[in-house]
């Protein structure tokens, strides 16, 4: 038998079982900082392309399996089994280096639709448990929100049980589950016991759980911020909860507040379905080679402007903010973004505020290898009139030659009428 002890609670399994992980206080006390008492669990199906791709496949099955794009110079690992991982192959790490840390693993393009589709049964069996039920786009990860439900279904560490076996069952899938308060803790949850097991963090117990874990195992810790934590050596939770918030704005600026919630725990974010998620445009774009060049970045970044400018008309909204992110040839991400209070779905004024944020995020010398641009914060143009005249008439114009670019484009083909931008790239 193995003993597996964490906090007050002692588990005997069998050398075959699973770990299960419950941290639990004796008197079951929540304390004072506890926020709310919900009951999230965070389902994850772990490598979930590369699970499907076994279930489709099962000669592919108990072995090393990488899943990318073939054919492609700079092709990126999406997705690879445990066996894979287990010899060092990692997500976006490029196919070449991956192939030769894992020189018998059978690489296979990527099926989208096989994702959606086993996306939409997972879905499926989740949802007649609860209404609020979060997923994310064929990843294998599911937030379901059982807050209220003992008496329909019984507690909630009961349903995710249950939810395993009939996924397991029905589907073929096996995955992780993690049950907390929140989110945020649901999720460290499942990144404990990965690849295979489950984790219960009771109320009370939230800083005994995250105290002895790396930081890098909180979502929304981005890799700069691991770096500025590294360099005052600090790698545990344990070590950064001793800076208090004024420490923290002093080192991450605008993010300390969020790094400060984030280190304990603190979540107030619903778990929200589909049809409530608030919408946004996103689009990216992968250089042919890792540049620093000034004119292919701005010209990269204009051509995903008039994507995003053509798919807010034709929705007929605006954004009232763009934000711009950056991926460097060495693994690490800036993000900065701008704002616009009236909102705007013009090529040229969100050019503007793209090349600003880009300004901003783009403070290093290491060359780029992706930039992703984001226009959130949607609504309907407002009915408010401009107050100066110059200012309206400038705007007008702009709109009108915008709405005839569209005009041509619909009418002759999107290719009939480039910016001079994009013709000297």
């Amino acid at each position: 038998m193995l003993t597996y002890k964490y906090c007050c609670l002692t588990l005997e399994m069998s050398p075959q079982a699973e770990p299960i992980v419950i941290v639990s206080s004796p008197e079951w006390q929540v304390r004072p900082n506890h926020v709310k008492n919900r009951h999230v669990v965070h389902l994850n199906i772990a490598d979930f392309a590369a699970s499907v791709e076994q279930l489709v496949d099962t000669s592919l099955q108990r072995r090393p399996l990488i899943v990318a794009p073939q054919g492609m110079a700079r092709a990126l690992v999406y997705d690879m089994s445990e066996e894979a991982y287990q010899a060092g192959v990692r997500k976006h790490m490029p196919l070449a280096r991956a192939s030769k840390l894992c020189r018998d693993a059978n690489i296979i393009p990527p099926h989208p639709h096989c994702y959606e589709k086993a996306t939409r049964a997972l879905f499926g069996k989740i949802r007649q448990y609860s209404p609020l039920i979060e997923t994310e786009e064929t990843t294998g990860h599911v937030f379901l929100d059982l807050t209220g439900t003992k008496r329909l279904f019984g507690p909630a560490r009961d349903v995710a049980w249950r939810l395993r076996r009939e996924i397991k069952h029905h589907l073929g899938l096996d995955p992780i589950w993690g049950l907390a308060s929140n989110k945020l803790l649901a999720k460290v949850a499942t990144r404990t016991v990965k690849p295979k097991g489950e984790c219960i963090i009771c109320p009370g117990e939230e800083d005994a759980f995250l105290s002895p874990l790396s930081v890098d195992l909180l979502p929304g810790i981005e890799p700069e911020d691991l770096a500025l934590l590294g360099d005052f050596s600090v790698w545990q939770v344990s070590q950064a909860t001793g800076w208090d918030i004024t420490h923290l704005k002093v080192v991450f600026g605008k993010r300390g507040p969020h790094i400060y919630r984030t280190l304990r725990g603190q979540d107030d974010s619903p778990v929200l379905p589909l049809g409530q998620r608030p919408p946004v445009v996103c689009l990216e774009h992968e250089f042919s080679d890792d540049t620093n060049d000034i004119r292919k970045v701005e010209t990269a970044l204009f051509h995903l402007v008039e994507q995003a400018g053509a798919r807010l008309r034709q929705t007929a909204k605006v954004t009232r903010r763009v934000a711009v992110m950056l991926y460097y040839s060495d693994g690490l991400k800036t993000v900065r973004q701008r704002s616009c209070g009236q909102g705007t779905a013009n090529d040229f004024k969100l050019y503007e505020l793209a090349k600003s944020a880009l300004k901003l995020a783009w403070l290093r010398r290491t060359r780029l290898r992706h930039v992703k641009l984001v226009c959130d914060r949607l609504m309907f143009p407002p009915a408010q009139m401009e107050l100066f005249a110059v200012q309206k008439a400038k705007e007008q114009a702009n709109d009108r030659l915008i709405t005839a670019i569209d005009q041509i484009r619909k009418r002759h083909g999107p290719d009939k009428i480039k910016v001079g931008r994009l013709l000297a790239a």
